[in-house]
């Protein structure tokens, strides 16, 4: 008889990735993000851990979108006050703060749960080349 194993929370490695958001388009860059954070990629995935790797993005600011997005995408939020809606098109966010487009991006394909809450935390986005995480040496990949 075979037994299953389940990994646990000391068990789980984690490692580094390196990603340069130059040129990819947004969405298919965010999904595969999404399956890295989430641990997809790992033979030892389970949906109730947190198996997932750390994944630091550089570059934010020079991500692609098709289409009309620019100006036709909106996002939205509220103060919590009377008449507190506000919005910004995908081409404002983009010159104000480029790494809150790609972390939306990913929150959204990501558990609406403290699970996913916990695999958003390990998300690093920089706007220029630049990265703090020299020493977890993160290794490179090339997404689509």
């Amino acid at each position: 008889m075979m037994k299953t194993t389940f990994p646990t929370k000391e068990g789980i490695e984690r490692k580094w990735f390196l990603v340069d958001a130059q040129g990819k388009t947004l969405g298919r860059l965010a999904s595969q993000i999404a399956k890295i954070l989430r641990g997809k990629t790992k033979p030892t995935y389970t949906p109730h851990l947190d198996t997932g790797d750390f994944v630091v993005v550089v570059n934010a600011e020079k991500v692609a979108v098709t289409g009309r997005k620019l100006t036709d995408k909106v996002y939205y939020w509220h103060s919590m006050y009377p008449g507190g809606l506000k919005s910004r098109t995908l081409k404002q966010l983009l010159e104000e703060k480029p790494e809150e487009v790609i972390i939306r991006a990913v929150k959204g394909m990501l558990p609406k749960t403290p699970l996913g809450r916990k695999m958003l935390k390990k998300l690093k986005v920089y706007r220029g080349p630049d990265h703090p995480h020299q020493a977890q040496r993160p290794q490179e990949i090339d997404l689509v």
